[in-house]
C-alpha cells in the first residue's frame, strides 16, 4: 500500500495533468493542503518534493510553490526503463519482441560494449506501446555475459530492465544518449503505423553498471506524434527530459 504522501502526489499530479493547476499557478499553501488531505504539513512537503524532483513545480522554499509543467516527464537522469516512465505517468507500457538473434559483433558493437570482434552478442527487435498504441522500436545489442539472461525473458514481457533486476540483480546505473532524427523505412513504417519516410526521433544510448561494464547499446525510434523530448535550463541543472507529446 502507498504511503500517504505517495497518494497525495498522485492526486497533485493528476490535477495537474488535468490543468486544474496551470503553467504558471500557484499551489494551494501547505496549511490548506494539510487540512485538505487530513495529514500534517511534513506528508505534505513529502508529496510535494516528489513534484519538485519531477520538475512539475519550482523549489522555491518559503513560498507556495510554482507549476512548471503539465505532465510528469523523465529526466534522463533518472534513468528509468520505458515501463517504468509510462507507469509513473499512469499509462500502461506493453512491449513484444517481432525478432531476436544471436550474431557476431560488428565493429560498431565493439565499441559500444567493449567486446572483442566477432563475440556472439544477442540482438533483439521490440515494439514497445503505450495504452496499446505503439509508440516507439528497440533495436537493442546485449553484451555477450547478459545475453542468456535476456534470451529466457517472455517476448512480451513490459519490463526487460525490471525483469533483469529480479532475476540476475543487474542494475542499470549509467546511459549516454545521441538524439537526432531519422527517416522511417518500410518495416519501420508497417511497426509503427505511420508513412513511409516519416521522421521518427532517434535516440542511441549505451548503458552500463555502476562499475562501468557496458550492457547494452541500443536505436531507439519514436513515433512524433507520441513522445517528445524537453530540456528544462536553470542554474545549477539542465536536465532533458522525455514527455508525452503535446
Amino acid at each position: 500500500m502507498a504511503a500517504r504522501h505517495e497518494e497525495i502526489a498522485d492526486e497533485l499530479r493528476r490535477a495537474i495533468g488535468r490543468e486544474e493547476y496551470a503553467v504558471g499557478a500557484r499551489l494551494p499553501a501547505e496549511t490548506d493542503l494539510a487540512t485538505r488531505y487530513g495529514v500534517s504539513r511534513g506528508t505534505v512537503r513529502q508529496a510535494v518534493a516528489a513534484l519538485t524532483a519531477e520538475g512539475l513545480i519550482g523549489s522555491r522554499q518559503g513560498a507556495r510553490r510554482v507549476v512548471l509543467a503539465s505532465r510528469r516527464s523523465q529526466s534522463f537522469a533518472e534513468l528509468r526503463s520505458f515501463a517504468q516512465w509510462a507507469r509513473a505517468m499512469g499509462r500502461e507500457a506493453s512491449g513484444h519482441v517481432v525478432a531476436q538473434e544471436y550474431r557476431p559483433a560488428t565493429a560498431e558493437d565493439t565499441v559500444h560494449l567493449q567486446l572483442p570482434h566477432g563475440t556472439p552478442v544477442l540482438q533483439v527487435l521490440r515494439l514497445r506501446g503505450l495504452d496499446g498504441e505503439p509508440v516507439l522500436l528497440e533495436r537493442t545489442v546485449y553484451a555477450d555475459w547478459i545475453s542468456p539472461a535476456v534470451e529466457s525473458i517472455e517476448p512480451d514481457c513490459p519490463s526487460v530492465t525490471q525483469r533483469l533486476l529480479d532475476d540476475t540483480g543487474l542494475v542499470f546505473a549509467y546511459g549516454e544518449h545521441v538524439i537526432d532524427a531519422v527517416a522511417a523505412g518500410a518495416r519501420d513504417a508497417e511497426l509503427l503505423g505511420v508513412r513511409r519516410t516519416s521522421p521518427l526521433l532517434r535516440v542511441r544510448r549505451v548503458t552500463t553498471t555502476r562499475e562501468g561494464r557496458p550492457v547494452e547499446w541500443s536505436d531507439d525510434r519514436y513515433r512524433p506524434d507520441a513522445v517528445s523530448f524537453s530540456v528544462h535550463n536553470s542554474i545549477g541543472n539542465n536536465a532533458l527530459a522525455r514527455k508525452t507529446a503535446e
